[in-house]
């Protein structure tokens, strides 16, 4: 007495079998093969560079977020706090206040520079040669000369740092001489009137985005204090916190510390704009590249349809064999997710690829072209950067195989209802 054979279940290996033949190329189904093949290839370009144009763009909210921050600070404080005496006692309280990193009073004035027949606006920032030395995105981005000597002599001497823009637009290096004058800082019978000063190039530094290396010029704050006219009075106090992104639920903290005569305001305020339009632009180029992932997935239902229809035959001769409706229909659903998933994995790997890579790539491409494709003067930054997001990179996958499963539903519908006995009147 022999056992009944039990009917194979959903998505059994026969069901598997037939999908996966149905894909592989033949001469009479060569149309299939070919639409099948630019559906995979579609799919995949289409995720690739969804996942790159994410990664790129979170790459640049990123980059922009930790240099601007890391070079302007993430709070600011002022109003009459940043004068003697009340400065010391406010620099001592904010600094006390948990999450607060570094608190440092700083001058921001604009100057005219004069170099080697050159002549330019610049901003010259006055920092204390301790908190220069903390600020990791000066101290440990000189390119060349060094701190050595900075803010030794005579109201903290008059040695510079400059940035290396700057420096090279003026013809210097360091130990050459820059001329700067200040448009207000000399006080006569008839009002202020410009100072001009000769400083030395102590070093050059370089933060990777060019609206700051080549405008910016860095002073001890004593030196700036008396060069710019502002006594013992300081034009603010910059903080760097732990998170950037806590400085709203820390303002009321900071506030408190700074005291009644203080203002405080942080990052959000200064640049909110540029990031909200950052923000706006990563939202609509993920929408652009979700549609085209859409638009790939739409080519397996072209794919399937002629599939079915080059298959009649063969799906009357399974379905007189006793396949069922759900059987075809689990068929012709298998055949287009494995395009759909394969076009996915792919594309998945590509893009992965590609972001890990993007900046030999890019230097590949300049090579091979002989231009600057990233024009730092432009766009900032010196190098294309990009930040893969695993959550994000899992949702596109998502994304893709459930567009590349709803595609295939329609015509498996039609495959599962074909009628065996219209099919095969005319075989």
């Amino acid at each position: 007495m022999t056992a009944e054979a039990k009917p194979a279940g959903p998505f059994s290996f026969w069901e598997r079998s037939v999908a996966l033949r149905y894909l592989r190329a033949r001469r009479k189904d060569g149309g299939v093969a070919l639409i099948s093949t630019i559906s995979f290839i579609l799919i995949m370009l289409a995720v690739a560079i969804l996942i790159i144009v994410m990664s790129v763009m979170n790459g640049f909210r990123s980059e922009l977020l930790d240099r601007i921050l890391g070079f302007n600070g993430h709070m600011h404080v002022t109003g009459m706090v940043t004068a003697e005496p009340e400065l010391d006692l406010a620099l001592a309280r904010i600094r006390a206040v948990p999450g607060v990193v570094e608190a440092a009073p700083i001058i921001d004035a604009q100057a005219l520079v004069q170099g080697r027949g050159q002549s330019s606006g610049a901003i010259v920032r006055g920092m204390t040669p301790q908190d220069v030395r903390a600020t990791p995105f000066i101290a440990g981005n000189i390119k060349s000369g060094s701190l050595q000597g900075f803010g030794r002599g005579d109201d903290g001497g008059d040695l510079i740092l400059v940035g290396d823009r700057l420096a090279a637009a003026m013809g210097v290096e360091p130990g050459d001489t820059l001329v700067l004058t200040s448009p207000s800082a000399g006080a006569t019978v008839l009002g202020s009137a410009p100072v001009s000063k000769a400083y030395t190039v102590a070093g050059t530094f370089s933060v990777g985005m060019s609206q700051y290396d080549e405008s910016f010029i860095y002073m001890p704050l004593a030196q700036a204090q008396l060069f710019f006219g502002r006594g013992n009075a300081v034009d603010s106090i910059q903080i760097m916190v732990d998170d950037p992104d806590r400085t709203e639920d820390m303002r009321p903290t900071i506030q408190r510390a700074a005291g009644p005569d203080g203002v405080v305001s942080d990052w959000r305020d200064q640049e909110q704009a540029y990031f909200n339009a950052l923000e706006v632009e990563r939202t609509t180029m993920t929408l652009i590249m979700g549609l085209l992932v859409l638009i790939a997935a739409a080519n397996i239902i072209s794919c399937l349809i002629m599939l079915v229809k080059n298959k009649g035959r063969d799906i009357a001769v399974l379905r007189t064999l006793g396949a069922g409706q759900g059987a075809i229909l689990r068929i012709f659903f298998l055949a287009g997710a494995m395009i759909g998933g394969l076009g996915t994995a792919a594309g998945l790997l590509l893009g992965l690829l590609f972001c890990a890579n993007i900046q030999t790539i890019q230097a590949v491409v300049e090579w091979a072209t002989g231009t600057q494709v990233f024009n730092a003067e432009i766009y900032f930054l010196s190098h294309i950067p990009a930040k893969i997001d695993w959550v994000e990179v899992a949702g596109v996958a998502a994304f893709s195989l459930g567009a590349s499963f709803l595609a295939t539903l329609p015509p498996a519908f039609q495959a599962a209802r074909l009628d065996p006995v219209e099919a095969l009147r005319f075989e």
